[in-house]
């Protein structure tokens, strides 16, 4: 079987390319900076997410299902760079070719990390390769919309239109699972001025378990597992999880309602 790795990030201005891109003054402080692009940012749109180029990757978490295992993690250290970050993501694909799963990662997450990774300059030979040096990428890789070495699940869900695009928290709790807690998106970037790294990581991990039970109930939808595996791949994320002293995890149970 395929492993199966569904992604997620949390992202943050990049305070330091704003200095750079707008000739700032080192003495503005790193909050002030921020202000002052989504100030312009309001101005110019109306709203204050900044382009996908200015987004500085500040968490990254990951679900890996693999042979009788699956597990949740954050990627790194609350203390590791962003190009670190980055470059375990990119090693979990050179190690697993696996398939990715995501919520709006065709849309917001890769993008990201496209940009961010050439930034850094770090090297995703794998991830990018088209067919060049393995054929059976020329047919499914990663880069194709259509292919399904990344499925996003927003997007195919939609029939990729984006007037169908719905919430993951919605979905999620439509369906029983926990959906967002404790924190959403637009509040990351705050928490992160704060030092909450570690609330930040959690919040993705979280965001990454709801993703995955979304798509077992689409491997239901689709016919690949019927109700009693199905009912096995639910229980065996919630075993796993229960093993958890994390707080947010037990968190995470306890709104968990159905299988």
């Amino acid at each position: 079987m395929t492993p199966t790795l569904v992604f997620d990030i949390e992202t943050a201005p990049d305070v330091e390319g704003l200095r750079r891109l707008h000739d700032l003054d080192p003495t503005v402080s790193d909050h002030d900076v921020a202000e002052f692009a989504l100030q312009r940012r309001r101005a110019a749109t109306g709203g204050d997410f900044l382009p996908l180029h200015l987004q500085r990757v500040v968490a990254i978490a990951c679900a890996l299902r693999e042979g009788d295992s699956f597990r949740v993690w954050s990627l790194g250290t609350p203390a590791d760079s962003e190009p670190e970050l980055i470059r375990r993501f990119y090693d979990g694909v050179e190690k697993y070719t696996p398939q990715l799963i995501s919520w709006n990662g065709s849309g917001f997450d890769l993008p990201v990390l496209h940009y961010r990774g050439m930034r850094h300059g770090i090297s995703a030979a794998r991830y990018w390769e088209m067919g060049e040096d393995d054929r059976d990428f020329r047919y499914n890789n990663y880069i194709n919309r259509y292919h399904t070495r990344h499925l996003d699940l927003m997007d195919l869900l939609a029939l990729y239109q984006p007037r169908a695009y719905v919430a993951l928290d919605e979905l999620a709790r439509l369906c029983g699972f926990p959906g967002k807690l404790g924190m959403d998106g637009s509040k990351v970037g705050e928490a992160f001025r704060e030092g909450k790294i570690e609330e930040i990581r959690n919040y993705c991990e979280t965001d990454v378990a709801n993703t995955h039970l979304v798509y077992l109930r689409f491997q239901l939808l689709r016919g690949i597992y019927d109700a009693q595996s199905y009912q096995r791949e639910c229980e065996l994320v919630r075993d796993t999880l229960a093993k958890s002293r994390e707080p947010h995890w037990r968190q995470f149970l306890g709104a968990w309602k159905t299988g």
